[in-house]
């Protein structure tokens, strides 16, 4: 019964949300069935709505829930849906990096998969099909390489010598009778080894002067790695300024005793802002931390390529033809480290995307409350950094004496102590509930509160004492908050606290109201190394021929002497007798010995170095088999 009621609340709740994207889409909005699941969920959380999610929907609750949801997606002027819409397309776009690169990968792989097919499908008939199969090798390579556009006929000409210089034509006969997987394999080889013989070709442009790793990396990522990290950078100063400001108008605003005459002030509004821009800043730092990794694999790789492009120049130096199975392997080198900076330039646009896409979300509250009316709140009052208000605070410190039932971690006394995992995302948790929503972010120096397994941190001394006192009573009033605001169930990350709330990634459409978190604890067991008694044979064997062997042993036959007796019963037997063909003399003679000796492969690449227009010629001086 419980399965079929969960199953029908299901079908009800998504039958709410496929309304509301309707609706949206009739007035002009266009809203994802993520945005608007989670957004059903919030208004069903808030208590303020009056939905209870132990009871069933009645026709006036869904009337009423679609409203709300309309209500809240439509609205224009609103950062708190900003804010949630922001979260959603992050969520939904951001990944870690390691799954970034493998889908760069995936899409380089199926980028030439349909020239690739056709390669391997293609058999060869006559001279015509044979240039067409050669060129369309040329255009995979082109492809693969990413070293210019396919449809660029200087870069198609370059690629065509390098291939031909390393792949004669007249070889397709024995490439075209391989089986598919060897001719796929051939052709990444291949793709390597031309790919590293074009960039040894352009690093030897420069004659004899070393070559500026610079110049060989991507055009892309010679775009994007400046500005990238710029971008991010500045995009990340003006959120903070933002903050900054509405966290001082807030408090300014909190301290004022009301005046009468006084101008009426959207607080909830300036606090929408405020999460908004907070929510703003941590996705930017995500960014620029990945940016930032980005840029010293670039320099890792950069350093990479020109000690191999040394190792390169060093064994073509002074010899007109070089053995392939010493450069080969050192062109394949130089394209695995150019792809790795293609990977780089490639991971670079995609977070350089997604900070740009970001910018629509923060514009609501910019445009409600520009710089002139701040500061018309301000008064002239101080605007504080976030290292500011920690420079004030690091000189108070809670010394664990003053409250023994509370166990403390301070930097002195704990490793790794940067990296501990702070609850509510390191904001000050007894500040959100004091000042009824600030945002200030916690210092850990002035001590870290662990409570049921969880770290918590403060603005200040005051502050860690009060929550000490009660952490379970602030704990749900910080729920409470996100339940009003449910934009800080993901900028505090309490997922884990709140009912029928899941990180928009794992939102399904059609998921009941009444899913409960899953709750976690550390347990442990502890058995009896052994709960029956052993009964272990010392003795047995399962080999038969172990068995036997001792058979052997035990009966010792060296020692015994045959023995032969006559019974009765054979007394004056006769002999039996049997007579066969005696075998005929026959001889047969073999071939006479031979042997025979394989002549060792030399194969030579003319022309790498010493002539700045040639053409690499391939000789081949393997001996005949027949001399």
């Amino acid at each position: 019964m419980s399965v079929e009621m969960s199953r029908a609340r299901a079908s009800v709740i998504k039958n709410i949300i496929g309304e509301i994207v309707q609706q949206c889409a009739l007035r002009g909005h266009v809203v994802t069935d993520t945005l608007v699941a989670f957004m059903v969920k919030a208004v069903v959380l808030d208590p303020r709505n009056g939905f209870h999610v132990d009871r069933t929907l009645t026709k006036q609750d869904v009337q009423k829930l679609e409203e709300l949801c309309l209500d809240k997606v439509m609205d224009q002027c609103s950062p708190s849906r900003d804010t949630i819409k922001m979260q959603a397309y992050f969520d939904m776009n951001y990944t870690s990096r390691r799954e970034f690169l493998e889908e760069i990968h995936r899409v380089a792989e199926s980028r030439p998969s349909a020239v690739s097919r056709e390669i391997t499908d293609s058999r060869v008939k006559t001279r015509e099909e044979s240039d067409a199969l050669y060129r369309k090798i040329i255009t995979y390579v082109q492809l693969r390489s990413g070293m210019g556009s396919p449809t660029d006929d200087s870069a198609l000409h370059e690629a065509a010598a390098a291939l031909q210089s390393v792949f004669p034509q007249t070889e397709l006969g024995a490439f075209t009778v391989l089986l598919q997987r060897d001719k796929e394999q051939q052709l990444n080889e291949l793709t390597m080894v031309v790919t590293g013989l074009r960039l040894f070709y352009k690093a030897g442009k420069k004659g004899g002067q070393e070559t500026d790793p610079r110049e060989l990396m991507p055009a892309l990522l010679n775009e994007a790695l400046p500005v990238t990290s710029r971008s991010v950078e500045n995009e990340l100063s003006e959120s903070q300024t933002a903050a900054w400001k509405y966290t001082a108008v807030l408090e300014k605003l909190a301290d004022r005793d009301s005046r009468p005459g006084g101008r009426d002030v959207p607080v909830v509004l300036l606090k929408q802002a405020l999460y908004n821009r907070r929510q703003h800043e941590v996705f930017l730092k995500m960014l620029l931390s990945d940016a930032c990794l980005c840029a010293k694999h670039v320099e890792i790789l950069q350093t990479e390529l020109s000690s191999q492009m040394k190792l390169l120049k060093e064994t073509v130096k002074s010899q007109t033809a070089v053995l392939t199975a010493k450069v080969f392997p050192l062109f394949k080198s130089l394209s695995q480290l150019w792809s790795g900076l293609q990977d780089e330039a490639e991971l670079l646009n995609i977070l350089s995307n997604i900070m740009h896409n970001l910018q629509p979300f923060v514009a609501s509250q910019a445009n409600m409350f520009s710089e002139a009316y701040l500061d018309g709140l301000l008064e002239a009052s101080e605007v504080k950094t976030d290292d500011q208000r920690m420079a004030e605070s690091s000189d108070e410190s809670v010394v664990p004496a003053e409250m023994k039932t509370q166990e403390w971690l301070l930097p002195e006394t704990t490793a790794g102590f940067s990296e501990l995992p702070l609850q509510y995302n390191g904001v000050c948790g007894y500040t959100l509930v004091d000042r009824d929503g600030l945002l200030l972010p916690g210092n850990p120096h002035i001590g870290v509160l662990q409570h049921k397994e969880k770290l918590y941190v403060f603005s200040s001394k005051e502050a860690a004492l009060k929550f000490a006192s009660s952490p379970d009573d602030f704990i749900a009033e910080v729920a409470e908050k996100a339940e009003h605001s449910p934009e800080l169930i993901q900028l505090l990350k309490l997922h884990q606290q709140l009912p029928c709330v899941s990180p928009y990634s794992e939102i399904q459409p059609g998921e009941s109201l009444l899913a409960k978190p899953v709750t976690r604890c550390e347990s442990g067991t502890q058995t009896d190394v052994h709960p029956v008694e052993t009964n272990i044979v010392k003795s047995y064997e399962w080999n038969e021929w172990e068995l036997r062997r001792k058979a052997i042993k035990l009966a010792n036959l060296r020692t015994k002497v045959t023995h032969s007796v006559q019974t009765d019963m054979s007394h004056m037997r006769r002999e039996n007798v049997s007579q066969t063909w005696l075998p005929k003399n026959a001889a047969c003679q073999s071939k006479r010995d031979g042997e025979s000796n394989v002549s060792k492969p030399q194969v030579y690449l003319a022309g790498l170095r010493g002539q700045r227009d040639g053409r690499v010629v391939k000789t081949d001086l393997t001996r005949p088999v027949d001399e």
